[in-house]
């Protein structure tokens, strides 16, 4: 259960729901929103697909459009970020590899929304509302 009205996907949800895949949420929430960042990243797996692939990842990134309002990486989501870093950092976390990922928990954290993703890394995130999918 997710416990929470309104929630953030990231990616990996986002991309499990457009390709119609089953998530253990019993409770899912009543709002859902993503990052910017998260289509950033779909809009760059548009283009690096190859030929075979470009269709399915151009209908994952239309329905997240047409799906979802995206937050934005502003001010707000900035002493978040620092903070979720610095405790993945300390945890042994590749902090650069893993950039987008920390930018959208913090943006759920800026905005006072759970987290709803596949990552056990970042569903075990300090002083972080998440819900492991």
């Amino acid at each position: 259960m997710t416990g929470a009205t309104r929630a953030l996907l990231d990616s990996s949800v986002v991309i499990a729901l457009a390709r119609g895949e089953p998530l253990a949420l019993p409770d899912p929430p009543a709002e859902a929103t993503i990052s910017v960042l998260t289509l950033c990243g779909l809009h760059r797996g548009v283009l690096a697909a190859p030929a075979g692939e470009r269709a399915g990842r151009l209908a994952v990134l239309s329905y997240a459009e047409r799906t979802f309002q995206a937050l934005a990486v502003d001010d707000r989501v900035a002493p978040e970020y620092g903070r979720i870093s610095q405790e993945a950092a300390a945890r042994g976390r590749d902090v650069r590899r893993h950039l987008a990922d920390l930018l959208i928990a913090a943006t759920a954290a800026a905005h006072g929304l759970a987290l709803l993703t596949r990552d056990r890394q970042l569903a075990a995130t300090p002083g972080l509302k998440t819900v492991l999918v």
